[in-house]
């Protein structure tokens, strides 16, 4: 059955909320990416290579608190009380389509479910009450 966990999103300050939850809820990041680690990284602007891509950290029992800069100059805009997305995490390509279809039933696509470059099968969709979902399906997982 597939995992939901939150997943934020900031105005270029990732880093300093996540070092932040960090102190607070102890524990180490399991993953953190920059935009310069990205096959995307020429098409961003030099002075945000640096800015977080992804980060996932666990918190709580089986809980992974995940986020990323969504930076106006990349053509994203953080509107406070809505700046999150709920994250499932598919146990299988099947069932991401089938979650994936379900929510996106009435609401919209904006990033269609297709392989994604970090190993993944992945979308993003608001369902038709306003909640922005992310499906993500990890080919690597065991």
């Amino acid at each position: 059955m597939a995992t939901v966990n939150p997943y934020l999103n900031f105005p270029g300050t990732t880093e300093d909320a996540f070092n932040f939850y960090k102190s607070v809820f102890g524990g180490e990041f399991i993953t953190i990416q920059r935009f310069r680690d990205t096959p995307e990284a020429d098409r961003v602007p030099p002075h945000l290579l640096d800015k977080i891509m992804h980060v996932a950290m666990p918190i709580g029992k089986g809980n992974i608190l995940m986020a990323t800069d969504a930076l106006e100059e990349m053509g994203h805009k953080v509107t406070s009380g809505t700046n999150f997305f709920l994250s499932i995490s598919a146990d299988s390509k099947p069932e991401a389509d089938k979650l994936f279809n379900a929510l996106s039933n009435g609401g919209s696509i904006s990033v269609p479910l297709a392989d994604m470059f970090w190993g993944a099968y992945f979308g993003i969709l608001t369902d038709k009450f306003g909640i922005q979902w992310m499906v993500n399906y990890d080919y690597n997982q065991n």
